[in-house]
């Protein structure tokens, strides 16, 4: 069995973006040689988050729209966690609804999609340096 491991970084620089990150994930595939696996691809940080779904900007506004209505960044007072002194009590709502981690199936060397699905990152808490894992595993 093989295992390749690669970090992608990413510096938002607003409190919130997507990432489409799929060209990356299938370049760490290709780098692992792995041709029959799987891909594991998640947000090393608490307020980010990695996801699969279609590449469209109507979807990702509508997702920023929704988010925002779910866990609204303002006031910052209504949360408890940001009587630390934090501001970002929002984003790690926002992550817990977008989850942590993807796991995709790798078959003849390619990500197994079906029609649309991409990998994207989630920011909720940016402007600061991120990373996201990629964990190859397979044959």
């Amino acid at each position: 069995m093989k295992s390749h491991r690669r970090e992608l970084t990413f510096n938002i620089p607003s409190r919130r973006g997507f990432v489409n990150i799929t060209r990356e994930v299938q370049d760490a595939v290709r780098e692992s040689g792995v041709q029959e696996g799987i891909v594991l691809v998640n947000a090393m940080h608490i307020t980010a988050s990695v996801f699969i779904n279609d590449d469209e900007s109507g979807l990702h506004h509508d997702y920023d729209k929704w988010l925002e209505q779910l866990a609204p960044h303002e006031p910052i007072r209504q949360y408890k966690h940001n009587d630390t002194g934090e501001d970002n009590a929002d984003a790690h709502l926002k992550r817990q609804i977008m989850g942590r981690e993807v796991v995709a199936a790798i078959t003849q060397g390619k990500l197994d999609f079906g029609p649309w699905e991409q990998i994207f990152y989630g920011e909720f808490d940016g402007r600061r340096r991120k990373r996201v894992l990629i964990k190859v595993i397979g044959e």
